[in-house]
């Protein structure tokens, strides 16, 4: 499901690859990304990744020099421009040496002056070495969008106009535990399997996990009662919850639980949430 609201906004994407990949987006998908930025009809302007390339490596590893090559090629499929910059290798003085490729520079100078063309810019990251950076679009008359996953600089997330955790966008990151090849139910149908968040708690044993149903450009919407809403709400009693969970650290924004969504017995039923797992803390 698709909103029907459109924007005469023009976006670029800038992604830190590396980082996304170290810090919980392992295995992004890219055109789930592509998706989510263009969500109320902007036209997509710009659309960067950035990654290292081992060159040492990909000449003594036919595996790694392989599976590069496929990488950059579906990201280029999707529409992206990939940016490469060679790693870099120091002696520290210890039997391994020291690897660097650190593209900051490269994305902080494109994200200022291909910003001057946009109007809205998405980027993923979680480094705050990226904040004076965000001040600046800002200061462009920009606004500047976050996405991460794990480990994100507080500081990058309070000065960003909006963030928006990864591991909430419908279909963004495949689930680790299912098997490749599994039959799957689509996100936010009965028997699927989705990532949310604890926003009610009770304090009696029970409360209500908040998920994405679609990507919509009202992800500020988030009242489930509210029929434009994109979010849907599910029960969750404190049993399902993984062993260790302390119910009175609930509800939280910062815990996103993983949950498979299952109906109520009656059709007026709340669904309900069960196998419920933590995907990020």
């Amino acid at each position: 499901m698709q909103s029907n609201e459109r924007s005469s906004a023009k976006v670029g994407v800038f992604v830190d690859s590396n980082n996304i990949r170290m810090n919980g987006g392992y295995g992004m998908r890219y055109d789930v990304l592509r998706e989510y930025a263009m969500r109320d009809g902007s036209e997509l302007i710009r659309l960067n990744a950035y990654l290292s390339f081992d060159r040492q490596r990909a000449e003594e590893d036919e595996v790694y020099r392989r599976g590069q090559a496929n990488y950059t090629d579906n990201l280029r499929d999707f529409g992206y421009k990939v940016a490469q910059k060679k790693v870099r290798r120091y002696d520290n003085g210890d039997a391994s040496p020291v690897l660097k490729a650190d593209l900051d520079v490269e994305i902080t100078v494109d994200m200022l002056t291909q910003g001057r063309n946009l109007d809205r810019i998405i980027l993923a990251t979680g480094n705050g070495d990226f904040v004076q950076a965000v001040r600046a679009l800002q200061e462009m008359g920009k606004r500047v969008e976050i996405l991460g996953f794990d480990n994100v600089s507080g500081d990058l997330r309070r000065e960003a106009d909006q963030f928006t955790s990864g591991f909430l966008i419908p279909n963004l990151l495949p689930f680790r535990d299912r098997e490749k090849g599994t039959e799957e139910e689509p996100w936010g149908e009965p028997g699927s399997r989705v990532r949310g968040v604890c926003y009610s708690h009770t304090g009696r044993g029970y409360g209500f996990l908040r998920y994405m149903r679609f990507i919509s450009p009202r992800s500020w919407s988030t009242n489930t009662r509210s029929e434009d809403s994109p979010y849907g709400s599910a029960f969750v009693h404190d049993s399902a919850f993984p062993e260790g969970t302390d119910s009175r650290r609930l509800p939280s924004r910062s815990t996103i639980f993983e949950f498979d969504l299952v109906a109520g017995e009656e059709p007026s039923d709340t669904w309900q949430a069960q196998n419920v797992t933590v995907a990020s803390t």
